[in-house]
């Protein structure tokens, strides 16, 4: 009998149990499709680009598992990716979290990947997992930013909003998905901290734990407004036409 420790492996957590009603109505936005084909696909597949990973778990809203369930079936991922779906929680975090409870103890690396950044590329991906291998505990995929930003007081009757200040904008990044984390660190994270947050990384942050950046992609935007689709099926257009992707 050996004493070797199992190999461990990486997963990927999609939470897709929310509604995205920026798109405006219809399917929920993990649903909507993109070339044909539902964004939550494009997110699978993406993952499952990654040779390093293993296995994927969509989180999927609580009365339509069987339905992404019998969808995934239509659209399988490699053979070498297990994919499974589970019913997710009121909130994000509660979704992740669900997912989290589903990953085997082999699993020591975890990337948490919104369903609505459907284009990753795979060098993206893969760029974040070697990174918490080799030590990170946390690490984001980000791209500086095009625009200045300024710091407002908000105004929610639509008045005009009094300018604070302005950030210098080379200190500053726009975050991406895939994050990627060390498992023990993220489920730390979940289990401590309270309180809504935009994304797993502000957890870890919250826990004093050090977050690294490594260089994002320009095609992993977010999917919320139907100007982002419409930017999305141009994208995924010229990717058939140079790439037969």
């Amino acid at each position: 009998m050996s004493d070797a420790a199992p190999p461990s492996s990486t997963a990927a957590v999609i939470p897709a149990a929310g509604r995205g009603v920026r798109l405006g109505p219809g399917a929920p936005k993990a649903l909507r499709t993109l070339g044909g084909i539902p964004m939550l696909i494009h997110a699978v597949r993406a993952m499952s680009a990654s040779r390093a990973v293993s296995l994927v778990v969509v989180v999927a809203p609580p009365d339509g598992v069987d339905g992404v369930r019998a969808l995934l079936d239509e659209y399988p991922a490699p053979e070498r990716t297990e994919v499974l779906v589970v019913p997710g929680g009121e909130t994000r975090q509660d979704s992740v979290r669900h997912g989290l409870a589903a990953l085997p103890d082999t699993v020591t690396t975890v990337l948490v990947h919104d369903a609505a950044r459907p284009l990753v590329p795979v060098d993206t991906v893969d760029a974040v997992i070697e990174a918490v291998r080799d030590g990170a505990p946390a690490v984001v995929p980000a791209v500086p930013l095009a625009d200045t930003v300024k710091e407002v007081e908000p105004r929610g009757d639509g008045a005009p909003e009094p300018v604070l200040g302005t950030p210098e904008r080379a200190r500053l990044r726009a975050v991406q998905t895939p994050q990627g984390f060390d498992r023990d660190t993220l489920v730390r994270a979940h289990h401590e901290v309270t309180g809504e947050v935009t994304d797993d990384a502000s957890m870890v942050e919250q826990l004093g734990v050090q977050v690294v950046a490594v260089p994002g992609h320009e095609e992993a935007f977010k999917v919320t407004r139907p100007l982002d689709l419409v930017l999305a099926e141009a994208v995924l257009a010229r990717r058939r036409v140079n790439d037969g992707f």
